[in-house]
């Protein structure tokens, strides 16, 4: 198989390097990048071929990985509009829809929708997929295999439900993120050093993820598990009931999808 990136930001350089720790040959990859600094450092550190154009090189691949920010994906890709045959499509850009990107590619519907986050860039991701019906085994095969170079994966089987993963997985780590520095900040206002505060914040959800993870225990009860009735970890809860915390997150999650929606319209206007 061939891949050929269009774009060579972040996720693209985390998607390359766990193909190739998978044993994926840096001669099955290139990329398109115009800028010149990204393609010479994509191609010291990979040995990959490197263009600023999609050239006819560019599109003698199987599969298109199109790791482009939404709103330069139409300029991106116009150049390969109406020249795709049997190429696998698969977009990393979050918010585009599926119709829209066929639109774009001169009517190719050989699609796959994915949603990546950030965790992806430690190979410890995990990616919503949506394909579209004309894709068959053997291209959500490919999919699978590529997105599975950084982490978990799992499928939708309605692509509005991209939004949904969106607003959990896709915008998730900067919810943990902000609840790991509210932690952190409490810690140091307790007397804590930042050192301290820190491990014992991030550690806290590594191991506290870990064992969600890993228990047959619903995550209720294993937040029961920890809370002794009149002790420390109940005087928290209570606090956080009576503030509306888990209301509020509620809220920012459906404002996400929400948003995820709304941008999905905004990007696929001509």
């Amino acid at each position: 198989m061939k891949i050929t990136f269009i774009g060579g930001g972040n996720m693209a350089v985390a998607l390359i390097g766990g193909l190739r720790k998978q044993g994926f040959s840096a001669a099955g990859m290139q990329v398109v990048e115009p800028s010149e600094e990204k393609r010479n450092q994509l191609s010291d550190e990979f040995g990959l071929r490197c263009t600023p154009v999609i050239d006819a090189a560019a599109l003698n691949c199987e599969t298109l990985v199109l790791a482009v920010k939404p709103q330069q994906m139409k300029e991106a890709i116009a150049p390969a509009a109406g020249k795709l045959a049997d190429q696998l499509v698969v977009s990393i850009a979050a918010g585009l829809r599926l119709a829209d990107l066929s639109r774009w590619l001169g009517g190719h519907r050989k699609l796959v929708r994915t949603m990546p986050n950030t965790p992806a860039l430690i190979g410890a991701g995990v990616t919503g997929l949506f394909a579209d019906p004309s894709v068959e085994l053997d291209g959500r095969m490919t999919a699978e295999k590529i997105l599975a170079a950084v982490g978990r994966i799992i499928w939708v089987a309605d692509e509005s439900m991209m939004d949904p993963v969106t607003a959990i997985s896709g915008s998730g780590p900067a919810y943990v993120f902000y609840f790991i520095e509210a932690l952190e900040t409490a810690a140091i206002n307790l007397g804590l050093e930042l050192h301290a505060a820190r491990m014992l914040a991030v550690d806290t959800f590594l191991g506290a993820a870990k064992l969600a993870e890993t228990s047959g225990e619903t995550i209720a009860a294993l937040r029961e598990r920890v809370t002794s009735k009149g002790g420390t970890t109940e005087a928290a809860l209570k606090s956080f009931e009576a503030d509306g915390i888990r209301a509020a997150i509620e809220r920012g999650v459906q404002a996400a999808n929400a948003r995820g929606r709304e941008l999905g319209d905004i990007l696929g206007q001509d």
